[in-house]
C-alpha cells in the first residue's frame, strides 16, 4: 500500500509539472492578479499623505483660531471699552487760518496776555481807477470823455504790402476816402473829439462802432503756424446798430472784414466799402 501511495503522489506531480509546462499563461495571470492585489509604492504614499493631511490641516486650523483669539483678546485689552450703541470718537484735525503765529505771540498766550495785532499790509491790487483814467481823453475845458473801446493784444499795423482803403459812397459818388494802413485801430461815430472818422448822421451813437486790425494764426495743410493782419469791426453796442454786407452784426463782437465788404452804419444811407487794391 505504502508503493501505491507513493506512486500516486509520484503520479500527481508528473501531472502538475506537466500542467505548468503545458499552460504557463496561468502563472503569468496569476502573478498578475497577485500584483494588482498587492498595493503598489505610489498608492502607499497616498495612503500615508491622506491620513496625514486631515490631523495636519485640523491642527494648523486650531492654531490659527487660538493665535487670532489671541490677538482680538489682545487689542480689546489695550482699547477703551464702549458700549454697542456708541460711535467711535473722531479727533478733527485743527484748521488754522493764515500762517503760523510767532514766538512771543505763543508765549504772550500762554501767560495770558493778548498778542499784538498784525498791522494791515498795503494792497497793490488794481482798483480799476487807474485804468478808467488811462482809457480817457481830457478836453480843452478840462472834461474828460471815457473811452467805450481799447485795442487788444494782438492790434496790429497791416503790413505795408496790404494797403486797405475805405470808401465811403453817397449816391454812387466817392464822397471821402480813409488809408486803412495807417494804424491799427479806427474809431467811428458823432463825437469829433474822440473819433477818427466822423459821421454827422443823427442815428449814430457818439461812439459806434471799431475797425480793428488783428493778428491772427492759422496752420496751414502741413501744420505749420501761419500768421496773418487782417481787418475786422466791432458793434459798441450802438443804439441803430451795424450792418455788413445788408445785415445786422451782433453786438460787441469782432467780425471779420474781406475785400468788397460793404458796411452801413445807423440810418445812414452811406456805404463804407473796404478795398484791397490788387497787386
Amino acid at each position: 500500500e505504502e508503493r501505491k501511495r507513493r506512486h500516486r503522489d509520484e503520479d500527481t506531480d508528473r501531472d502538475h509539472r506537466k500542467s505548468r509546462r503545458r499552460d504557463p499563461d496561468r502563472d503569468s495571470r496569476r502573478e498578475r492578479d497577485r500584483s494588482r492585489d498587492r498595493p503598489s509604492h505610489r498608492d502607499r504614499d497616498r495612503e500615508r499623505r491622506r491620513s496625514r493631511t486631515p490631523e495636519s490641516s485640523s491642527s494648523r486650523r486650531d492654531r490659527d483660531r487660538g493665535s487670532d483669539r489671541h490677538r482680538h483678546r489682545h487689542r480689546e485689552d489695550r482699547s477703551p471699552r464702549r458700549s454697542r450703541g456708541e460711535e467711535p470718537k473722531r479727533i478733527e484735525p485743527l484748521k488754522r487760518s493764515g500762517p503760523l503765529p510767532s514766538q512771543e505771540d505763543s508765549f504772550a498766550v500762554t501767560n495770558g496776555e493778548e498778542p499784538e495785532k498784525p498791522k494791515e499790509k498795503p494792497n497793490y491790487k488794481s482798483s480799476g481807477l487807474l485804468a478808467a483814467a488811462s482809457n480817457s481823453i481830457q478836453q480843452a475845458d478840462g472834461t474828460n470823455i471815457a473811452l467805450k473801446y481799447h485795442e487788444p493784444a494782438e492790434a496790429r499795423k497791416p503790413p505795408p504790402k496790404d494797403q486797405w482803403k475805405l470808401f465811403i459812397f453817397k449816391g454812387g459818388d466817392v464822397v471821402d476816402t480813409a488809408d486803412l494802413a495807417l494804424r491799427s485801430c479806427w474809431l467811428i461815430g458823432r463825437d469829433a473829439a474822440v473819433v477818427d472818422l466822423q459821421a454827422d448822421h443823427p442815428s449814430l451813437s457818439k461812439q459806434h462802432a471799431v475797425i480793428q486790425f488783428r493778428y491772427t494764426e492759422k496752420r496751414n495743410e502741413f501744420g505749420d503756424k501761419v500768421g496773418r493782419v487782417k481787418p475786422y469791426i466791432i458793434d459798441l453796442e450802438s443804439a441803430n446798430g451795424t450792418m455788413v454786407n445788408g445785415e445786422k452784426i451782433p453786438e460787441g463782437r469782432y467780425l471779420e472784414l474781406r475785400n468788397k465788404d460793404v458796411v452801413m452804419f445807423g440810418h445812414s444811407t452811406r456805404e463804407y466799402v473796404l478795398m484791397l487794391p490788387p497787386k
